[in-house]
């Protein structure tokens, strides 16, 4: 079954933003944010071509000032735009080469575009190819190799468009504070996050939900180390995924970070490809019950070469329907069958309970 609303007769299609201004972000020594990554997530999408996805490149474009100050505070914007042309740094890990703030404005530009696409028609799968990353960037400061807030700027170009709920999931191994700070008050902004905790940037606790009338919108799920494909498993069926069929998202953006991935040097999860094409898998089918197939994926962290490049891949050919899909259509995403799920360890189920209570306080299906 494709999940995204497409004919039997028709070749699942992916629209696909990149641009060669990312590579030109690079610091001057060596560092894990490098573009290298890039090429990676590249070969990613010639791998899904290559099972029969039908790419269509959406083309970015720079966002304009007023899309980038829906996000970020007008005092940033312009230390940035001082900054531009120039070597600097913003904190001890993100780095701004002479290009990067060009950079910056035209991966929030095509994240813009990718919703654009995504939104014209019903059953659209879009994925941005973006350096610098952007999850970590705050309404006020960038930090932690990100400098503008890619997903944030689209989440808010999306609602000025006319939808009212827009979903945001995050599943880098390292908290979306940046993105949980900028809608932290925002109902309209459903922020949900797993992430290794306690771990940088040290924001992401279960009970960190959101004020006035965007209480209970976020929703974080920390994670003890060494959480495995059934661990995030788990979270998805008992938390994400009712609260989001629960809200009844009109839009479904991800922020995919790869460094949850086994292999990633910087980070001490257990998830593999498989874990990976499992989330996007039940991502896509939530976006079919709920928002009318429409799924849009934002590259953020994943730091080992090779496992961002085969995560990238499973997870959009699972999300495209290019595999047998577990879930049939319908009003609701059920969970997967206890069954077939290896156990987790007791601290892993101390730490979904402790989620899934704060939860409770707004999200009456849990």
């Amino acid at each position: 079954m494709v999940h995204l609303n497409q004919p039997h007769s028709e070749v699942p299609r992916l629209y696909v933003v990149d641009d060669a201004l990312f590579e030109q972000h690079r610091a001057r020594g060596p560092h894990p944010e490098r573009p290298e990554r890039l090429e990676a997530a590249r070969r990613a999408i010639e791998r899904c071509a290559a099972a029969g996805l039908a790419l269509e490149r959406v083309a970015p474009r720079d966002a304009t000032d007023e899309e980038l100050a829906r996000a970020h505070a007008p005092r940033y914007l312009e230390s940035l735009r001082r900054l531009s042309g120039h070597y600097a740094a913003l904190d001890p890990d993100t780095y701004l080469a002479p290009c990067s703030v060009d950079a910056a404005k035209r991966g929030a530009g095509g994240a813009v575009a990718l919703v654009d696409a995504v939104l014209a028609g019903p059953g659209r799968l879009g994925v941005a190819l973006l350096r610098p990353p952007g999850h970590h960037a705050t309404r006020d400061a960038g930090m932690g190799f990100c400098i503008l807030n890619n997903v944030a700027v689209a989440a808010r170009a999306a609602l000025s468009s006319g939808l009212s709920r827009v979903a945001v999931i995050d599943f880098d191994v390292h908290h979306g504070n940046g993105t949980q700070d900028i809608f932290w008050d925002d109902p309209r902004v459903l922020f949900c996050s797993l992430h290794q905790w306690p771990f940088y940037p040290g924001t992401g606790a279960a009970d960190e939900l959101g004020v006035g009338d965007g209480a209970g919108y976020t929703v974080n799920v920390p994670l003890s180390d060494g959480a495995t494909d059934a661990v995030y498993e788990a979270a998805f069926d008992e938390l994400l995924l009712p609260v989001l069929d629960e809200y009844a998202p009109e839009l479904i953006l991800v922020s995919a970070g790869f460094d949850a991935h086994e292999r990633d040097p910087l980070a001490a999860m257990k998830l593999s490809r498989a874990g990976y094409a499992w989330m996007a898998r039940r991502l896509a089918a939530m976006a079919t019950a709920k928002a009318g197939g429409r799924l849009a994926i934002f590259l953020e962290g994943g730091y080992d070469l090779a496992a961002l490049e085969s995560s990238l891949a499973a997870a959009l050919l699972a999300a495209s329907g290019c595999e047998a899909a577990e879930e049939p259509a319908g009003a609701s995403v059920p969970p997967a069958q206890p069954a077939q799920r290896a156990p987790i360890s007791t601290r892993h189920r101390a730490d979904l309970d402790r989620a899934r209570r704060a939860a409770l306080r707004r999200w009456t299906t849990l």
